[in-house]
């Protein structure tokens, strides 16, 4: 781990990669990983990923079925070059999120990330648990 790294230094970019994310900011996301990231959104039918090609097609994927959405930071731990973040997202569901048919609803879930860095200060991994029972509550199928 990475003993040079200060909490102020690991909200920093983990704020940036948030402020990417709320922008659908595909090219600012990558960039704040390292090259060979490892990308986990656990449950997600891909398992971890590895690199930013990989990063990629899961963010145009995500971006595309989830809008206006902002992750607020509730909470944050911090450790030797790792922090953990649990958030609430907010946004709507125009496409289809987690395979689920989005119909352009509104959305909120808790998430939590637990992000290790580089000494550099870039992601080197990054680990996502969602609040599943939630998204499914707020979009059932069948409905018309």
């Amino acid at each position: 781990m990475n003993a040079s790294l200060t909490p102020a230094d690991m909200d920093r970019m983990l704020d940036e990669h948030f402020t990417y994310e709320q922008t659908d900011n595909v090219e600012g996301v990558l960039a704040t990983l390292a090259e060979d990231a490892t990308h986990d959104i656990v449950g997600y039918p891909t398992g971890p990923t590895l690199g930013r090609d990989a990063a990629r097609r899961f963010y145009e994927g995500l971006f595309a079925d989830l809008a206006e959405g902002e992750a607020k930071s509730l909470r944050r731990l911090y450790g030797d070059g790792f922090l953990v973040d649990e958030s609430l997202w907010k946004g709507t569901a125009p496409g289809r999120p987690f395979g689920l048919e989005g119909r352009n609803r509104p959305l909120s879930f808790r998430l939590l990330h637990v992000i290790e860095f580089t000494k550099e200060g870039l992601i080197q991994k990054e680990q996502v648990w969602l609040d599943l029972a939630a998204i499914f509550q707020q979009l059932p199928q069948g409905d018309a």
